[in-house]
């Protein structure tokens, strides 16, 4: 019997994370490479195209998620742990994240393939959509007042060795004044 044959019969030939029935396939849960039931789940082409980066994530295509995370099959629990952790500036998202129970294999699992993604996506940009990397120089394009040590760093300030912050595209590190700050991206420009 093929993978997609056991999990179709496993999913009832319904997408094993928001119940569609069109267009499924069996997806591999990354970073796993073995095809066995265990390491992979049914999905639709909506949900397929949204978690392989194909397709802009849609917080309204995931409120079933609510259902499905309950799933005794560890696989399916892993990836709805992993959607919702894509999600978790959606309020209702969080929620869930925070009612989801894995135990520590499960989430050690789920955690490992959503590392590599994320390493891979976040991508920092200045504000004219040039690349930013560690270590280098920009220049603010706007004077901003900075909290909590009452001072403005100037327009036209340059900011040597940025560091990027790993989880949040929008925002940098960097020293002004002898002062370590967060910088939102949208204003620098880089050198």
């Amino acid at each position: 019997m093929t993978l997609e044959t056991t999990l179709r019969e496993r999913a009832n030939n319904c997408c094993e994370l928001c119940g569609a029935s069109d267009d499924l396939v069996a997806y591999l849960l990354p970073p796993e490479n073995n095809e066995e039931p265990d390491n992979a789940v049914l999905l639709c082409s909506t949900c397929r195209s949204q978690i392989e980066g194909q397709s802009e994530w849609q917080p309204a295509h995931w409120r079933g998620l609510s259902e499905t995370m309950w799933s005794p099959v560890p696989p399916v629990q892993i990836m709805a742990w992993r959607v919702l952790k894509q999600l978790d500036s959606e309020p209702w998202a969080q929620d869930l994240l925070d009612t989801l129970y894995l135990d520590e294999e499960l989430l050690q699992r789920a955690q490992a393939g959503l590392t590599e993604k994320n390493e891979e996506t976040v991508v920092h940009r200045d504000s004219n959509g040039a690349v930013l990397e560690a270590g280098d120089t920009v220049t603010l394009i706007k004077d901003l007042n900075v909290k909590g040590a009452n001072f403005t760093a100037k327009r036209g300030t340059a900011v040597r060795g940025i560091s990027l912050v790993a989880d949040n595209p929008e925002h940098i590190e960097g020293k002004i004044n002898g002062q370590r700050i967060v910088i939102l991206t949208k204003f620098v420009k880089k050198n």
